[in-house]
């Protein structure tokens, strides 16, 4: 406990000063530049006109296959650039989306989030740019998502791919219910030094590295625009559709081949610090058995373990990540 209460206190005071110096982030993030040149879909959704970015990178040589790569709440497309780099490198061209509410994308004002919409959003950029079929991968709240479009979408996806994905339990079943309206007062309350303490202890076990910061200030860069209540209200109904709307009971239904990498080290469980019961919470996020559990529920998916890797593990152990990520796409 004092070691990690040091290295939490070593990271603020090194950090602060730093996160200070970088720009404060408008809530499209058009003052920060993503890996890749930045497309917009038009889209009219919900009644709202809506503008929906993804990366679309082309391969030097194309082998005539498409990646999609889907993010995790917690981030955007920017993430994946070394995998962006990695599959090009290979002949894939790949897809990266920022969800509406994320990223560089639309963040509207009463949208009622679901996984079954964000899908369909999903579906209409493949459609835009005339893919027909894809390799998905997932990764954390992307994973849920992925899952989704894969039940909705059979015929579209060739190959799932779920890299550390959330929902493989019903944390409802557990925890305690919070509202929307305290989830938008505590991500008003967000701030650089908390959100990283999240990160640190959830996805990487206490064990920072500088690289990390990029994703903390990504999320929070933000804070301080006067627009930020509306990617708080966003980031509220996001964790409320995540919490209320599991996906694990549909697993049975999954016809794509699907890979499942599972970083066995992450912790992750919505809603973990809201139970009292000690021996419950202690039992949440358990990722070294969630993963065997889930590949018992996918009809003949492979499972890969990667050992001592938390819930990144293509930004944590790139390399172990990208290797069997690469082999299963060839099979």
């Amino acid at each position: 406990m004092r070691t990690s209460i040091f290295i939490l206190l070593v990271l603020t005071l090194s950090n602060f000063t730093k996160a200070q110096e970088r720009p404060v982030l408008d809530i499209m993030l058009s003052n920060y530049e993503y890996p890749n040149e930045v497309h917009f879909l038009n889209l009219e959704s919900q009644g709202q006109d809506l503008r929906m970015a993804y990366m679309d990178v082309h391969p030097q040589k194309a082998n005539g296959k498409t990646v999609t790569l889907l993010h995790g709440k917690n981030f955007n497309g920017a993430y994946w650039k070394t995998t962006i780099d990695a599959l090009t490198k290979e002949g894939y061209r790949v897809i990266v989306p920022d969800q509406i509410g994320f990223g560089k994308s639309s963040k509207p004002v009463g949208y009622q989030f679901t996984f079954q919409q964000l899908a369909e959003n999903t579906k209409a950029v493949l459609d835009e740019l005339n893919i027909d079929n894809t390799f998905l991968l997932g990764h954390s709240m992307g994973g849920m998502l992925a899952t989704r479009f894969a039940l909705m979408y059979p015929e579209v996806v060739e190959k799932l791919i779920l890299e550390n994905p959330i929902g493989l339990e019903d944390w409802k079943l557990v925890a305690p219910y919070n509202s929307i309206d305290d989830n938008y007062q505590k991500e008003l309350a967000a701030t650089y030094e908390s959100t990283q303490k999240y990160q640190l202890e959830f996805y990487y076990d206490n064990q920072w590295k500088p690289a990390y910061d990029e994703w903390v200030y990504l999320l929070t860069g933000w804070i301080e625009h006067p627009e930020y209540p509306t990617v708080a209200m966003n980031n509220a109904q996001t964790s409320d559709m995540i919490f209320t709307q599991p996906v694990l009971y549909e697993f049975e239904h999954i016809q794509a081949p699907t890979l499942l990498i599972i970083g066995t080290r992450d912790r992750t469980a919505i809603g973990k610090n809201d139970v009292k019961d000690k021996a419950v919470r202690d039992q949440m996020g358990q990722y070294q058995i969630l993963g065997k559990e889930t590949q018992k529920k996918i009809p003949g998916s492979q499972l890969v373990e990667l050992d001592n890797v938390g819930h990144m593990p293509h930004i944590e152990t790139f390399d172990r990540f990208i290797e069997p990520l690469k082999k299963f796409l060839r099979e």
